[in-house]
Protein backbone atom coordinates (compact mmCIF):
# COMPACT_ATOMS: atom_id res chain seq x y z
CA UNK A 1 0.00 0.00 0.00
CA UNK A 2 1.47 3.36 -1.05
CA UNK A 3 1.47 6.64 0.91
CA UNK A 4 -1.57 8.01 -0.91
CA UNK A 5 -3.62 4.86 -0.17
CA UNK A 6 -2.51 5.02 3.47
CA UNK A 7 -3.63 8.64 3.67
CA UNK A 8 -7.04 7.86 2.15
CA UNK A 9 -7.56 4.91 4.49
CA UNK A 10 -6.52 6.98 7.52
CA UNK A 11 -8.88 9.82 6.52
CA UNK A 12 -11.80 7.42 6.10
CA UNK A 13 -11.14 5.77 9.46
CA UNK A 14 -10.85 9.11 11.26
CA UNK A 15 -14.03 10.49 9.70
CA UNK A 16 -16.10 7.53 10.85
CA UNK A 17 -18.26 7.94 7.75
CA UNK A 18 -19.10 4.84 5.72
CA UNK A 19 -19.76 5.01 1.98
CA UNK A 20 -21.69 1.93 0.86
CA UNK A 21 -23.92 0.62 -1.92
CA UNK A 22 -27.46 1.21 -0.66
CA UNK A 23 -30.13 -1.47 -0.20
CA UNK A 24 -33.65 -1.75 1.24
CA UNK A 25 -32.42 -1.02 4.76
CA UNK A 26 -31.55 2.52 3.70
CA UNK A 27 -35.01 3.47 2.42
CA UNK A 28 -35.70 5.24 5.74
CA UNK A 29 -33.29 7.99 4.63
CA UNK A 30 -35.08 8.84 1.37
CA UNK A 31 -37.14 11.73 2.74
CA UNK A 32 -34.00 13.27 4.24
CA UNK A 33 -32.16 12.82 0.94
CA UNK A 34 -34.93 14.54 -1.03
CA UNK A 35 -35.08 17.39 1.49
CA UNK A 36 -31.29 17.86 1.33
CA UNK A 37 -31.39 17.96 -2.48
CA UNK A 38 -34.23 20.50 -2.45
CA UNK A 39 -32.48 22.74 0.08
CA UNK A 40 -29.25 22.64 -1.95
CA UNK A 41 -31.11 23.74 -5.08
CA UNK A 42 -32.57 26.74 -3.25
CA UNK A 43 -29.19 27.80 -1.86
CA UNK A 44 -27.38 27.44 -5.19
CA UNK A 45 -30.14 29.08 -7.17
CA UNK A 46 -29.44 26.64 -10.00
CA UNK A 47 -31.28 23.65 -11.32
CA UNK A 48 -31.39 20.21 -9.76
CA UNK A 49 -33.76 17.75 -11.38
CA UNK A 50 -36.42 16.57 -8.95
CA UNK A 51 -36.72 12.88 -8.07
CA UNK A 52 -39.58 11.07 -6.37
CA UNK A 53 -39.51 8.89 -3.26
CA UNK A 54 -40.40 5.87 -5.41
CA UNK A 55 -37.59 6.56 -7.85
CA UNK A 56 -34.88 6.65 -5.18
CA UNK A 57 -36.42 3.60 -3.55
CA UNK A 58 -36.04 1.67 -6.81
CA UNK A 59 -32.39 2.74 -7.12
CA UNK A 60 -31.64 1.37 -3.64
CA UNK A 61 -33.39 -1.93 -4.31
CA UNK A 62 -31.57 -2.39 -7.62
CA UNK A 63 -28.11 -1.70 -6.12
CA UNK A 64 -27.88 1.51 -8.16
CA UNK A 65 -27.43 3.92 -5.26
CA UNK A 66 -24.59 4.86 -2.91
CA UNK A 67 -25.16 6.32 0.53
CA UNK A 68 -22.79 7.82 3.10
CA UNK A 69 -23.63 7.40 6.79
CA UNK A 70 -22.07 8.68 9.99
CA UNK A 71 -23.42 6.00 12.27
CA UNK A 72 -27.18 6.41 11.81
CA UNK A 73 -26.93 9.96 10.43
CA UNK A 74 -27.31 10.64 6.73
CA UNK A 75 -24.21 12.25 5.23
CA UNK A 76 -24.41 11.90 1.44
CA UNK A 77 -25.94 10.16 -1.54
CA UNK A 78 -25.78 9.51 -5.29
CA UNK A 79 -27.19 7.00 -7.78
CA UNK A 80 -26.59 5.52 -11.22
CA UNK A 81 -28.90 4.77 -14.15
CA UNK A 82 -28.57 3.22 -17.62
CA UNK A 83 -29.86 4.53 -20.95
CA UNK A 84 -30.15 3.34 -24.56
CA UNK A 85 -29.97 -0.37 -23.79
CA UNK A 86 -27.13 0.15 -21.29
CA UNK A 87 -24.88 1.91 -23.81
CA UNK A 88 -24.81 4.97 -21.56
CA UNK A 89 -24.68 5.32 -17.77
CA UNK A 90 -25.20 8.38 -15.61
CA UNK A 91 -23.94 9.00 -12.09
CA UNK A 92 -26.48 11.46 -10.75
CA UNK A 93 -27.98 13.21 -7.75
CA UNK A 94 -24.68 13.65 -5.88
CA UNK A 95 -25.46 15.43 -2.61
CA UNK A 96 -23.61 15.88 0.69
CA UNK A 97 -25.41 17.04 3.81
CA UNK A 98 -24.26 20.54 4.91
CA UNK A 99 -22.91 19.13 8.19
CA UNK A 100 -20.44 16.96 6.27
CA UNK A 101 -19.18 19.22 3.53
CA UNK A 102 -15.50 20.07 3.22
CA UNK A 103 -14.33 16.59 4.26
CA UNK A 104 -13.74 15.06 0.83
CA UNK A 105 -16.93 13.02 1.14
CA UNK A 106 -18.29 13.99 -2.28
CA UNK A 107 -15.15 12.53 -3.89
CA UNK A 108 -15.58 9.25 -2.00
CA UNK A 109 -19.21 8.98 -3.11
CA UNK A 110 -18.30 9.88 -6.69
CA UNK A 111 -15.53 7.26 -6.71
CA UNK A 112 -17.97 4.59 -5.50
CA UNK A 113 -20.71 5.37 -8.05
CA UNK A 114 -18.13 5.54 -10.82
CA UNK A 115 -16.64 2.17 -9.85
CA UNK A 116 -20.10 0.63 -9.48
CA UNK A 117 -21.02 1.81 -12.99
CA UNK A 118 -17.73 0.55 -14.48
CA UNK A 119 -18.10 -2.89 -12.91
CA UNK A 120 -21.75 -3.37 -13.84
CA UNK A 121 -21.49 -1.97 -17.39
CA UNK A 122 -17.78 -1.97 -18.31
CA UNK A 123 -18.37 -1.04 -21.96
CA UNK A 124 -20.89 1.75 -21.36
CA UNK A 125 -20.07 5.43 -21.75
CA UNK A 126 -20.54 7.26 -18.44
CA UNK A 127 -21.80 10.81 -18.59
CA UNK A 128 -22.68 13.63 -16.26
CA UNK A 129 -24.83 16.71 -16.64
CA UNK A 130 -23.92 19.22 -13.94
CA UNK A 131 -23.70 22.92 -13.11
CA UNK A 132 -21.47 22.35 -10.06
CA UNK A 133 -17.79 23.29 -10.28
CA UNK A 134 -16.82 20.67 -7.67
CA UNK A 135 -18.50 17.87 -9.63
CA UNK A 136 -16.84 19.05 -12.84
CA UNK A 137 -13.45 18.90 -11.12
CA UNK A 138 -14.10 15.37 -9.83
CA UNK A 139 -15.29 14.27 -13.28
CA UNK A 140 -12.12 15.65 -14.86
CA UNK A 141 -9.96 13.71 -12.39
CA UNK A 142 -11.76 10.50 -13.36
CA UNK A 143 -11.21 11.08 -17.06
CA UNK A 144 -14.46 12.75 -18.15
CA UNK A 145 -14.25 15.34 -20.94
CA UNK A 146 -16.64 18.22 -21.73
CA UNK A 147 -18.90 17.37 -24.69
CA UNK A 148 -21.90 18.78 -26.51
CA UNK A 149 -25.35 17.54 -25.57
CA UNK A 150 -25.45 15.73 -28.94
CA UNK A 151 -22.72 13.40 -27.58
CA UNK A 152 -24.89 12.33 -24.65
CA UNK A 153 -27.70 9.81 -24.68
CA UNK A 154 -30.70 10.74 -26.81
CA UNK A 155 -33.00 8.58 -24.67
CA UNK A 156 -36.13 10.68 -24.12
CA UNK A 157 -36.60 9.12 -20.67
CA UNK A 158 -33.34 10.72 -19.52
CA UNK A 159 -34.19 14.18 -20.80
CA UNK A 160 -37.65 13.94 -19.26
CA UNK A 161 -35.85 14.02 -15.90
CA UNK A 162 -34.84 17.61 -16.63
CA UNK A 163 -38.48 18.72 -16.64
CA UNK A 164 -38.36 19.25 -12.88
CA UNK A 165 -35.40 21.66 -13.17
CA UNK A 166 -35.95 25.42 -12.83
CA UNK A 167 -33.86 25.97 -15.98
CA UNK A 168 -35.75 23.59 -18.25
CA UNK A 169 -37.06 26.52 -20.32
CA UNK A 170 -33.49 27.18 -21.53
CA UNK A 171 -33.20 23.55 -22.63
CA UNK A 172 -36.44 23.87 -24.58
CA UNK A 173 -35.53 27.22 -26.17
CA UNK A 174 -32.20 25.88 -27.44
CA UNK A 175 -33.79 22.70 -28.78
CA UNK A 176 -31.74 20.68 -26.29
CA UNK A 177 -28.41 21.89 -27.64
CA UNK A 178 -27.22 23.43 -24.36
CA UNK A 179 -28.37 24.67 -20.95
CA UNK A 180 -26.92 25.88 -17.62
CA UNK A 181 -25.40 22.43 -17.06
CA UNK A 182 -22.22 21.18 -18.72
CA UNK A 183 -22.22 17.78 -20.40
CA UNK A 184 -19.23 15.56 -19.55
CA UNK A 185 -18.46 12.09 -20.93
CA UNK A 186 -16.17 9.24 -19.88
CA UNK A 187 -15.10 6.68 -22.47
CA UNK A 188 -14.33 3.36 -20.73
CA UNK A 189 -10.77 2.82 -19.46
CA UNK A 190 -9.28 0.40 -16.98
CA UNK A 191 -9.39 2.53 -13.87
CA UNK A 192 -11.42 1.83 -10.74
CA UNK A 193 -10.91 4.35 -7.90
CA UNK A 194 -12.91 2.46 -5.23
CA UNK A 195 -13.50 -1.13 -4.18
CA UNK A 196 -16.91 -2.85 -4.32
CA UNK A 197 -17.21 -5.57 -1.61
CA UNK A 198 -17.62 -9.18 -2.77
CA UNK A 199 -21.05 -9.49 -1.11
CA UNK A 200 -22.33 -6.50 -3.09
CA UNK A 201 -21.04 -8.02 -6.34
CA UNK A 202 -22.93 -11.24 -5.50
CA UNK A 203 -26.07 -9.21 -4.83
CA UNK A 204 -25.73 -7.46 -8.18
CA UNK A 205 -25.36 -10.79 -9.98
CA UNK A 206 -28.51 -12.08 -8.26
CA UNK A 207 -30.44 -8.97 -9.34
CA UNK A 208 -29.26 -9.30 -12.95
CA UNK A 209 -30.05 -13.03 -12.95
CA UNK A 210 -33.62 -12.44 -11.74
CA UNK A 211 -34.17 -9.82 -14.45
CA UNK A 212 -33.02 -12.27 -17.14
CA UNK A 213 -35.42 -14.93 -15.86
CA UNK A 214 -38.42 -12.64 -16.29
Amino acid sequence: MNKQQNLVLKTEMESGIEVVVADESHEKYIDTILETISDAAKVRGTGIAKRTHEYLESKMREAKAVIALDGDRFAGFSYIETWQDKKYVTTSGLIVHPDYRGRGLAKRIKDMTFTLARIRWPHAKIFSLTSGAAVMAMNTQLGYKPVTFADLTQDEAFWKGCEGCVNVDILHRTERKYCICTGMLYDPQEYLPAKIPAEVLKRIRRIESKKQEK
